[in-house]
């Protein structure tokens, strides 16, 4: 992967939020979960659609504090408008696992 400048980095808004609502998306192409991430002022609540069905139930999602991507454009993801990428990691399957704090942070910290 070629080397970027740290002002490159600066350019990808990344910041916590908390998973306030959580639903199946049975009508997505590959198994998936809707989220309302609240980021707090100003912000606000953010949408996302995420593929994340192996290791996570939308009501244990509720409450979570995950890191997202907050800046790329919304992206129609079926019938749904995704504002924001959630990030995680792949498992030895190649599932995602969802990256977030482990202390409980402010909503809408920006990583740095």
């Amino acid at each position: 992967m070629a080397e970027i400048a740290f002002d490159d980095f600066h350019k990808v808004d990344i910041r916590v939020g908390t998973v306030i609502r959580a639903e199946p998306f049975p009508e997505a192409r590959k198994p998936a979960i809707k989220l309302w991430v609240d980021f707090g002022s100003p912000l606000g609540v953010k949408k996302s659609s995420a593929q994340i069905t192996r290791h996570y139930t939308p009501e244990a999602l509720i409450g979570r504090q995950v890191i997202a991507v907050v800046n790329f454009p919304p992206r129609q993801i079926g019938s749904f408008m995704s504002e924001i990428l959630v990030l995680g990691l792949p498992d030895s399957d190649g599932q995602v696992v969802l990256l977030g704090p482990d202390l409980v942070v402010p909503n809408g910290g920006r990583m740095y």
